[in-house]
Formats: structure tokens, C-alpha cells, sequence
């Protein structure tokens, strides 16, 4: 019924990055707390690294050209080698008699392979008891596994090295209490250009099916929804660039005959409107534009409200259209009851349920965050982020000169708020599909079945792309998964 494109139609066709940033290191004083964090900036260096550092310590990191992996790596595969085997072991096992070597090239290059391996392990292992100090109260413990994590991650590394540093940045936040500090001067660090952060949200969108997939499912069940409607009225919660709506547009104009007059509600939300460098009229001029190429009736209505103030008396719902509502990437933004009494989360299902869709359509990020303590959410931060950063690695080269500035502004300001910040400060809070359906049904709303078009178009899409990728169909509801993790779950209800 609809096909996505290679590529969108001019007028939605991103501008190349300019950019050749990576990453340096900037020292950001909190104020609530002794220590120092080191954050990330643009810089045509090669090397990036997160470090953090304490003011009490008379070493100081003070050299912002410092890796956070040591300078020597002999000395580190050394110093591993005689932690594992003792040094004495070592020394035997190095030298014979004090003049044959052992060892030859091939062996010890096999040798360090597998050092790297237990290393790999090794920093999984100690983040997770570094978070177990945390959540013991065992500050000791903690403060001393940091000093070791701070020489094990790099955010020029491997997946987990690159995560890594971004959930160290999370734990020395929440340790401090400074975690809202922390988020809001990763916040006020200097943004790229706005038409580079459209460059970075665009390489993400290509390099991995996850938005792809979200938003062609979405599109499907409402193509097949609307299939015989004259009149429709699509509402999006968080319309971003509007690219979600190109494909279905095409797909509306090949409708045998003609295709229905469509009205489009966006929702503007404040990275969006700055990566695309203006307000939605933006977005509606494009969407016309499109509209008007492929002779389809068309018309744009901007809500400049924040999601979580949105009324129904805003979104300009009129008698004889056919409602479509879109929740794409949005809902678990919204506080609920375990923040504040108000519970927009579920005030904003119940008005859109009062608003009588024909289909309402939930895209979400397959994670438990919300109301989890401290140690199942790291827990569950790491291993979800840890999928999403090796399926990267998969398909952006590890030397891509972008490749750290698409991790730190798309994904690492996520995860560092997950880990640091608590309360209201705390906006990523994600659920899990079955907590979705029990909100929705306490809404009012029955499952709407997805149409088999669907799931055998986003396979077609899937072959693009590395086979570790799975879909799976389960109780009326879609997942894309890295391998044995589920990542994103797509359902309609109505």
C-alpha cells in the first residue's frame, strides 16, 4: 500500500553536514558538588574522551589532550597480565632463563586479543558493581570503582567503551546529587549548527530501521484505516521534521480513485524546531509543497504547545473528517502519576480517546526506565543502550568522523538523564509495551489490528540491513529487536 522511498523528495532532502567534529574535553564546575565534569565539544581532534575528575586530586587530569585508555598500552596489557597470573607467574612465563623469549609476534598479538576480550567483560562487570556500590550507599566502593572505570572507557572505543562513558557520566552525577546539574550543562553546552544536528538525526535515521520502523507501521495501520475515508485528519503528537509523512502522502496519492483530502496537526517539540532552524511553519510548507507535486488536498495545522499542555480545544478536530491520532516517540516525555498528580500521561489518552479516532497509533522504545529503582534502571539502561551501540558499530564505521557527534547529541544527553536525574528532572522514563496496553485500556481504547501489508513491507525494509535485526509479531503488536533484545515496539488501538 505504501513503499518508503531510497530517499525523500527534494524539498525534504537534508542538507550535508559541513561538520568534521568530533570530540575535546571541557571542564563544566557544578555547583552543588566538589568534583568537576568533563563533557564534550566539537573539535576536529581525533580523539574524544570523557573524563571526570576531583578537585582534591592533585593529579588533576589537567591535560585536555589526555586519552581516557593509558598512553602505553604495553604497559596496560603488562599491568593486566600480572593482576590475572601474579607477577612472578608472569615473569616465568615471559622468559626463560632470563634470555628466551616465550612468545612470539603471532602469539602474543593472539594473547592480547583475548586480554581485550576479558577487558571488554571486565568494564561491563565493573560498571554493574560500581552502580551496586551506588545503590548500597557504599561510597567507598563506588568512588574507588570510578577511578577504574575512568581509565577503561573512551568514547572513541568499542560499544560498550563508548557507552560506557556516558553512564560513568551518569554515575558520578547521581553520586554527587548533581544529576539535574549535569543534564542541564550537557544541555547548554554549545549545540552544533542547527542544520548539523539535522545532519546527525539523519545519519541515525539511515544508519539503523528503528524510526523507519516506527514510522512505517504507524503509516500502515493508518493508510488501512483510512482506506475508504474522503476526509482525514491525521494528528501528530510530535511531527519533528514531518519526514513520517512523506511515504504516506505518496501512498494516499496512488489510492484507486484519488486520493482524500488530508489535514495534518504537528506538534512542535524544542529539539526539532531548533535542528530544522525555525517554527513548523516550516514543516507545513514542505508537507504542501510534497502535497501539491503528487495533486493531493492538503491543508497544515500548527500547535505550538508543549505536549504535555496540549488541550482538546488545540487541535481544531471538525465534524466529518476521519481522526487519526500518531504517537510516535512521544509519550514516555510525558510525566506520570509517579511524578505529579496531574499524570499527563494518561490525561492525554483519555483526551484523545474523547476526541473519538478511528485509529491511534504508539511507537515506543521497548524499555522499563519510569518507576524502576536506581539499580534495575541502570541495569536496564545499559543493557538497552548496549544493543542500540553495537548495532551502530554494525553499520557506521567505527573512524566515521560523525560517528561520536551522532552518539553524543542523539543518544548519550538520554542516557545520561536516565542514570542522573530523578524526579521531574528526569524525562526519559520509558515502559514496556504491556504497561502501554493497561494505560490504554484503562483509557478506554480496544486493540486495532495491524494490517499483514505491514510486517512483510518492514521485512523488505529489514534486508537493507544486518541480519542481527529481528521482527517479531506478538499479540497484535510489532517488535524490532538487535539480535535477542527488543528495542522498539509498534501497536495501534482505536
Amino acid at each position: 500500500m505504501y513503499k518508503h522511498p531510497r530517499q525523500e523528495t527534494e524539498a525534504y532532502s537534508l542538507p550535508p553536514s559541513e561538520a568534521n567534529c568530533v570530540g575535546k574535553l571541557r571542564y563544566i564546575p557544578v555547583n552543588n558538588s566538589r568534583k568537576r565534569y568533563c563533557m564534550l565539544e566539537p573539535s576536529s581532534s581525533p580523539d574524544s574522551t570523557v573524563l571526570i575528575s576531583n578537585d582534591n586530586n592533585n593529579s588533576g587530569y589537567e591535560d585536555t589532550s589526555a586519552s581516557c585508555v593509558t598512553d602505553d598500552f604495553n604497559d596496560k596489557i603488562k599491568e593486566l597480565e600480572s593482576a590475572m597470573m601474579g607477577p612472578e607467574s608472569l615473569d616465568s612465563a615471559l622468559y626463560y632463563n632470563d634470555s628466551y623469549v616465550l612468545t612470539t609476534s603471532q602469539e602474543t598479538s593472539s594473547w592480547r586479543s583475548t586480554l581485550e576480550a576479558v577487558s571488554r567483560r571486565d568494564l561491563r562487570a565493573d560498571l554493574v558493581s560500581c552502580a551496586k556500590a551506588m545503590s548500597e550507599n557504599d561510597l567507598m566502593m563506588a568512588n574507588s570503582m570510578m577511578e577504574k572505570l575512568r581509565l577503561m572507557v573512551s568514547v572513541s572505543g568499542e560499544p560498550i567503551q563508548r557507552l560506557g562513558a556516558y553512564l560513568l557520566e551518569g554515575l558520578v552525577a547521581q553520586l554527587s546529587s548533581s544529576g539535574s546539574s549535569i543534564y542541564k550543562s550537557l544541555n547548554r553546552c554549545p549545540e552544533p549548527a542547527s542544520n548539523e544536528l539535522l545532519s546527525y538525526m539523519h545519519i541515525l535515521y539511515e544508519v539503523c530501521p528503528y524510526f523507519k520502523f516506527g514510522y512505517m507501521s504507524a503509516n500502515g495501520a493508518i493508510a488501512e484505516a483510512m482506506k475508504n475515508e474522503n476526509r482525514v485528519h491525521i494528528i501528530d503528537f510530535q511531527i519533528g521534521q514531518g519526514s513520517q509523512w512523506v511515504t504516506l502522502i505518496q501512498a494516499f496519492a496512488e489510492r484507486p480513485g484519488g486520493p482524500p483530502w488530508i489535514r495534518i496537526t504537528g506538534i512542535d517539540d524544542m529539539t526539532s524546531a531548533y535542528a530544522r532552524g525555525g517554527g513548523l511553519s516550516i514543516v507545513g510548507n514542505r508537507l504542501a509543497r510534497l502535497a501539491k507535486k503528487f495533486n493531493v488536498p492538503f491543508e497544515f495545522n500548527s500547535v505550538s504547545v508543549s505536549v504535555s499542555e496540549v488541550k482538546a480545544n488545540n487541535l481544531g478536530v471538525r465534524p466529518g473528517e476521519a481522526l487519526a491520532v500518531n504517537f510516535a516517540f512521544v509519550l514516555h516525555h510525558m510525566p506520570d502519576e509517579s511524578v505529579s498528580t496531574e499524570n499527563h500521561r494518561d490525561r492525554i489518552l483519555r483526551m484523545v480517546k474523547s476526541i473519538s479516532p478511528k485509529v491511534v497509533t504508539l511507537v515506543e522504545q521497548e524499555a522499563n526506565t519510569n518507576t524502576a529503582a536506581f539499580f534495575p534502571r541502570f541495569m536496564e539502561t545499559m543493557d538497552y543502550y548496549d544493543a542500540m551501540f553495537e548495532s551502530i558499530d554494525v553499520t557506521l564505521p567505527r573512524n566515521h568522523k560523525q560517528r561520536i557527534s551522532v552518539e553524543q547529541h542523539c543518544l548519550a544527553r538520554d542516557v545520561v538523564n536516565i542514570i542522573a536525574c530523578e524526579g521531574a528532572d528526569r524525562v526519559e522514563r520509558h515502559e514496556l509495551l504491556g504497561k502501554w496496553r493497561s494505560r490504554f485500556g484503562m483509557a478506554g481504547f480496544t486493540p486495532y489490528p495491524l494490517s499483514p501489508l505491514v510486517n512483510s513491507t518492514i521485512k523488505t525494509l529489514l534486508r537493507n540491513y544486518s541480519d542481527k535485526y529481528r521482527l517479531e509479531e506478538r499479540d497484535g503488536a510489532l517488535y524490532l529487536g538487535w539480535m535477542n533484545r527488543d528495542l522498539v515496539a509498534s501497536c495501534a488501538w482505536k
